[in-house]
């Protein structure tokens, strides 16, 4: 296979994956990522829909990456934006027929492995470098070019950031908020070191 179909392959499945993390997280209603908690809390602050200022927060990350490092705009970028919403939706939907109503033990086995598929999918669209979401660009442009401290460092700094606007005005937050504001940079960190970037690589050989 060649390594650009390779990169293809890597931020669409990546992407899609994501929309699917997201779905699961919506339906075991643990507490939402980071950046929906963010979203939530300045619509709640204006009195507006959580889909109003996901448009317009959004639109502002990505005209400031733009003009920061555009090089992080690309074809996972449009994916992101078009398909992440319908996979969630989809997988919303799967769930409610194939578990209506989990139990709290099911919902925390499922809350751990949705971490680790999040950061999976994160890696296989960051290490393609066909554009990420305007939210991931932000500790990836902050890691590089600019090098203000690694990548898992500052993903947990915007992801905490992103959670106390959101605790300050009254989003859904729980112990999915808390995991992965915590949790996923150093496992998309390891992710990428240990499987992203050398499958990349070996395309190469």
């Amino acid at each position: 296979m060649k390594q650009k179909e390779l990169r293809a392959g890597m931020a669409i499945a990546g992407v899609l994956l994501s929309g699917i993390c997201v779905g699961v997280f919506q339906k075991i209603a643990l507490g939402t990522d980071p950046f929906t908690c963010f979203v939530t809390g300045i619509a709640n602050l204006f009195g507006s829909a959580y889909s109003t200022y996901y448009v317009i927060l959004t639109g502002i990350l990505l005209l400031i990456i733009f003009f920061v490092h555009r090089a992080y705009i690309g074809l996972a970028t449009i994916i992101n934006l078009l398909g992440i919403g319908v996979m969630a939706d989809w997988m919303r939907c799967f769930l409610d027929v194939l578990m209506p109503a989990p139990g709290m033990e099911i919902r925390l086995i499922l809350l751990v492995v949705n971490v680790v598929l999040a950061s999976f999918a994160a890696s296989l669209y960051f290490t393609a470098d066909l554009g990420v979401s305007a939210y991931d660009a932000v500790a990836l442009a902050a890691a590089n070019p600019y090098g203000w401290a690694d990548f898992r460092y500052c993903r947990i700094t915007t992801d905490i950031l992103c959670v106390m606007v959101g605790f300050f005005y009254a989003a859904d937050i729980g112990i999915g908020t808390v995991l992965t504001a915590f949790m996923m940079g150093p496992i998309i960190q390891w992710f990428n070191v240990n499987l992203s970037e050398p499958l990349l690589a070996a395309c190469n050989t």
